[in-house]
């Protein structure tokens, strides 16, 4: 058996241009997995609604980030991709789920080297219905329908690996070093309460509605496995004890939301609000440990947005943290587990 790793990100338009971005949005929203609603619901919010009002509005704030190069989630992406291939003697392809860079394509980069076993890598630590689920089961579709002879095997979601997690703090104390502020934001992608509770294999233990303090996020069980908002909070309480941070100086919060639907909370731009006018924070310092490269939502959505509702309510100075990108300690550590697994399948296979 040939070994390959095929890296999958979330993706990203083809130009920073209404057209292109009303084509993603429209592949990215009409995802089952992404809005999780009826096909003829689906229809008339994505086709009816969304995508006759947001692409102009979206594809301004794409032009606000994007690179010389193309969009920074693309670019930083192959970064990461070929840091990784410089370490390991397999191939290693990446795909987006949603754009031009399609997973099919991937995984006939990798066919086309021979490879017959692929390790499935979901660019995402924590696992949530509309990340890394929606990657796993569109993957597995893809190889039915045009590569059946293949092998998948998918990685866990690696939130809480001790490794990881070193890299992660690692990463915010050296962008951090020198710099006084009084509290540190930990910021992650949003999604609706349903998600949880749809993810709960027990369907009894998750309840997404007690908002900050949901004490099943505390309780160990299989849900956990699958709980996109206890992999979030063990992600901030990890790394606050990594770094030595003292209780009130850290918290967790959730961008990004869409429609009426009660989604994770507390939200990201009301507590950036809440920390500069009520709580008088003067100095603060935000990480998007959802994501491992920056993008939309954390070079516009918070660098850009979040410092200016936190300048309005007071606020004075505001550090974004960038993502692990292509950070060399996370090029490591990936290339690091990617050899763990070609070695466990080699032994497996002599045995």
């Amino acid at each position: 058996m040939k070994k390959g790793i095929l890296l999958v990100n979330l993706g990203s338009p083809d130009s920073p241009e209404p057209k292109d971005v009303k084509k993603y949005l429209g592949e990215f929203l009409m995802d089952e997995r992404v809005i999780d609603v009826p096909l003829w619901a689906r229809n008339l919010l994505v086709k009816g609604i969304v995508l006759n009002t947001r692409p102009k509005q979206s594809a301004k704030a794409y032009k606000k980030i994007w690179w010389d190069e193309g969009s920074p989630l693309i670019v930083l992406s192959e970064r990461l991709q070929k840091g990784i291939q410089q370490n390991v003697d397999i191939p290693v392809a990446l795909a987006m789920r949603y754009g031009s860079m399609t997973i099919k394509e991937g995984l006939e980069e990798l066919v086309s080297k021979g490879v017959n076993e692929v390790l499935l890598f979901p660019l995402y630590p924590q696992f949530a219905m509309a990340t890394t689920e929606t990657i796993t089961v569109l993957a597995e579709e893809v190889r039915a329908a045009h590569f059946p002879k293949l092998k998948i095997e998918s990685i866990k979601a690696f939130y809480n690996k001790p490794d990881y997690i070193e890299v992660l703090a690692n990463s915010i104390k050296n962008h951090l070093k020198g710099i006084d502020y009084e509290h540190l934001l930990f910021s992650y992608h949003g999604v609706p309460e349903r998600h949880i509770r749809k993810s709960d294999v027990t369907k009894s233990h998750c309840k997404p509605s007690d908002k900050i303090d949901c004490k099943c996020c505390n309780t160990p069980s299989e849900a956990h496995e699958f709980c996109y908002k206890h992999q979030c909070k063990e992600v901030t309480r990890l790394v606050g004890e990594k770094l030595k941070l003292k209780p009130g100086t850290f918290s967790t919060s959730f961008q990004s939301r869409l429609g009426f639907d009660p989604w994770l909370q507390p939200y990201t731009d009301r507590t950036i609000e809440r920390l500069g006018k009520k709580e008088g924070i003067k100095n603060m310092a935000i990480v998007t440990p959802a994501f491992v490269s920056d993008c939309l939502e954390t070079l516009e959505e918070i660098a850009m947005e979040g410092e200016e509702i936190f300048h309005e309510v007071g606020g004075e100075v505001f550090t974004t943290i960038p993502c692990l990108n292509d950070d060399k300690e996370f090029v490591d550590l990936l290339s690091k587990w990617i050899k763990a697994w070609e070695t466990s399948k080699t032994e497996t296979a002599t045995a």
